[in-house]
């Protein structure tokens, strides 16, 4: 992986200026290796990292683990695609173990994320069964802690 992935995954900062002085390179060159790492595919984006807690988003995520039957073809590659392309769907990526995949689900409240399970997701042909885990509460994103330890956030502050 290249020292400018690195910094823009730790970052998160698109800025070419910021990011060539994190370097020690030129804006040029940084600007240059962004462009190429489009057009190559690494590069799809820019995400920034929201601490779910402090958000005043009351969205839900959920876990889902989805058996899936392989098609003779294109083995796991068709239903997941399909899968990902739902809309409520944050991230679908194949698995090793009990399940096929591991769908990640975000929904305005609970009943959103049961209806999209239950209605859409396990009634595709070849989905043989799902097991849905609401998050409660993260702890670490992407590599950044989004709490200090012992933190409890749902005790009120103590005031004098």
């Amino acid at each position: 992986m290249s020292d400018l992935i690195s910094t823009i995954q730790e970052t998160a900062d698109p800025n070419p200026e910021i990011l060539a002085k994190i370097l020690g390179r030129s804006i040029e060159e940084v600007e240059s290796e962004i462009q190429s790492l489009r057009t190559n595919g690494s590069l799809l984006g820019w995400v920034p990292l929201l601490n779910p807690t402090k958000s005043e988003s009351n969205e839900v995520r959920s876990v889902i683990e989805v058996k899936i039957s392989p098609e003779r073809e294109g083995g796991f590659d068709r239903l997941a695609h399909r899968i990902s392309k739902f809309e409520e769907v944050e991230a679908c990526h194949l698995m090793s173990g009990a399940y096929d995949l591991l769908v990640i689900v975000k929904g305005k409240n609970l009943h959103s994320v049961a209806s999209f399970v239950s209605e859409r997701l396990a009634t595709i042909d070849g989905v043989l069964s799902t097991a849905t885990h609401f998050l409660l509460r993260s702890y670490k994103e992407h590599g950044h802690l989004l709490s200090d330890e012992g933190e409890n956030l749902e005790k009120p502050a103590v005031s004098a």
